[in-house]
């Protein structure tokens, strides 16, 4: 049988002369998925876009590609739209960018329907909530005339891949469709994913810098570095014995929750001491510190960073229920120490981490900071300068970290000049120091974010956050968006950071290999509460709590 999708010596060219793509050849047999993995700006997102002729403007290539047969390179506007229509579909990595956000999610699911299968709206209605019920959405009818605003990721994610299954194509291609999704959320699309593919005999290409997914549900793998195909086989295989040393750098930057730890001469920044007082960092699930907050034998409460004590927050909405986003939570951690959130989308991470910094205020309970009371929303430019200056917070998404119109030197010396009274000279010295201590030249210091890559952005904003010195640094999904060797960059410049500098860090993740590697203690919250809390080997070796093993249980793993 001929291959679903086969590519062959596949070059691309940019009209300045950089080659893209050298050589690449691959397949996909129908009812099988192979995956495709490698670093940002390996070539994978290219490579999968050439089968459905979305390449660069201008970009001249060479080889061949076909799909179901029919060539794709040079190929005429009406055979590439009948193999969009009719063979291949793509779903993209951020559902958000994919759907018109003024539009219905049934203006989505029927448009292509009626205009290209020439279904009345009736008959375009019914497909399209079959497809959702197929994708295992709870209510397609009602989902139909909702927007999609109104929708999780994992939710957003579902209607993408029933929108691309309108065709019935033959290849399905996905492009990173779990890499911002918690683990139960994308233990769920994996399974829609499979379930489809079995059901209806398709190809899957899969893109994904996961390597631990990738194993997981991938027959065969392809490892793409800079434009080339390094490495390829069966994919456990090529996860348990990599043969190329590239290969093997990605295994070995890639957490996991099930392999024990590097002994720590091997992982200085797990094998340092924590700079702690006596006390013992603690959460728990209602009210009061603990008796971990106090030195035994005094009256005196230890060097605690960071204090909540049985915080709360509800939202309340106009004509729908009220939404209790995090109930009577408490932790503590201990200075230079470091603690995980984990828990799913909605579990009330981000909104605990956000009371915590200053940006929303909390209802009850209690937050302090390096001793000093931080409960309220800070009022007044003064308030506001003094608990920036004790906690900092990275967030997710690098690219919309910094300002995109002033270099990323310039954006530490702005905070520097805000809060400190340094001088023009010594502020700039300042600024290559932290950029130094981040893995970054004075060269980054004079570039504007746009030219640096997602973990070079990252990297300055980290740089922006401990150049006060801030008391707690809150790290909201600061690694998700970044591939595996890039992430790993980032997390051991950070536990650098905190061994240097007595960092206290409050981790926020939903990957529990990566909280692993960088945290002391965990506490792990679901609907709002704290339900398991306790030293992170420990709470992840022997969990207690149904929902700690749901999600442990949830984790990719190759078998």
């Amino acid at each position: 049988m001929n291959p679903l999708l086969n590519v062959r010596d596949l070059t691309l060219t940019l009209p300045n002369g950089t080659e893209l793509l050298h050589g690449i050849t691959l397949h996909v047999d129908a009812g099988e998925t192979v995956g495709l993995v490698g670093e940002s700006g390996s070539g994978k997102s290219l490579t999968a876009r050439m089968a459905l002729a979305l390449w660069p403007e201008s970009a001249t290539f060479g080889g061949s590609v076909t799909v179901d047969g029919k060539e794709v390179v040079g190929a005429s506007e009406a055979r590439i739209l009948d193999v969009r229509r009719n063979t291949a579909a793509m779903i993209f990595q951020d559902p958000r960018a994919g759907i018109n956000p003024m539009r219905t999610i049934g203006d989505h699911m029927t448009e292509t329907l009626q205009l290209v299968e020439r279904k009345s709206p009736a008959e375009a209605r019914a497909r399209a909530i079959e497809l959702l019920r197929a994708v295992q959405l709870p209510d397609p009818e009602a989902h139909l005339k909702q927007f999609p605003h109104e929708f999780s990721g994992g939710m957003l994610q579902r209607v993408m891949i029933a929108g691309a299954l309108t065709s019935s194509p033959k290849l399905l291609i996905c492009d990173e469709p779990t890499t911002a999704l918690d683990v139960t959320t994308q233990a769920e699309i994996i399974q829609v994913l499979a379930t489809q593919r079995a059901e209806r005999g398709m190809g899957m290409l899969f893109i994904t810098h996961d390597l631990n997914l990738a194993a997981s549900i991938c027959d065969r793998v392809y490892v793409m570095q800079g434009g080339n195909i390094v490495e390829q086989g069966d994919a456990r295989q090529v996860f348990f014995a990599p043969a190329q040393p590239y290969t093997q750098r990605l295994v070995a930057a890639t957490p996991t929750v099930d392999v024990p730890p590097a002994p720590a001469s091997l992982r200085p920044e797990l094998g340092a001491p924590r700079r702690e007082a006596p006390g013992v960092a603690s959460a728990t699930a209602g009210g009061g510190v603990g008796s971990e907050g106090q030195d035994p034998g005094s009256t005196a409460p230890t060097a605690l960073a960071l204090e909540v004590s049985g915080v709360s927050k509800t939202y309340l909405r106009r004509g729908k229920p009220p939404v209790q986003a995090v109930r009577d939570a408490s932790l503590q951690i201990p200075r230079g120490g470091s603690l995980g959130v984990v828990g799913e989308s909605g579990s009330g991470k981000s909104t605990l981490a956000r009371m915590v910094v200053g940006l929303e205020e909390a209802d009850a309970g209690g937050i302090r900071i390096a001793g000093a009371e931080r409960t309220r929303a800070p009022r007044g430019r003064d308030e506001r300068l003094a608990r920036a200056k004790s906690v900092q917070m990275v967030f997710q998404d690098p690219y919309l970290s910094l300002d995109p119109r002033i270099p990323a030197g310039r954006a530490i010396e702005d905070v520097l000049h805000l809060h400190t009274s340094l001088s023009t000279a010594d502020a700039k010295k300042r600024v290559r120091d932290l950029l130094e201590a981040v893995g970054l030249g004075e060269t980054h210091a004079q570039a504007r974010p746009k030219t640096l890559s997602g973990g070079q952005r990252q990297r300055v904003a980290i740089a922006r956050a401990i150049a006060i010195e801030p008391d707690v640094l809150v790290m909201d999904e600061a690694t998700s968006a970044l591939d595996v060797s890039v992430q790993a960059q980032v997390l051991d410049m950070v536990a650098s950071v905190r061994r240097e500098r007595g960092l206290t860090v409050m981790f926020i993740s939903h990957d529990l290999g990566v909280v692993r590697r960088v945290c002391d203690e965990t506490v792990v919250m679901r609907r709002g509460e704290i339900v398991e809390q306790g030293p992170t080997e420990q709470l992840l070796l022997d969990p207690r709590h149904e929902y700690t093993r749901l999600l442990l249980d949830s984790v990719p793993r190759a078998a």
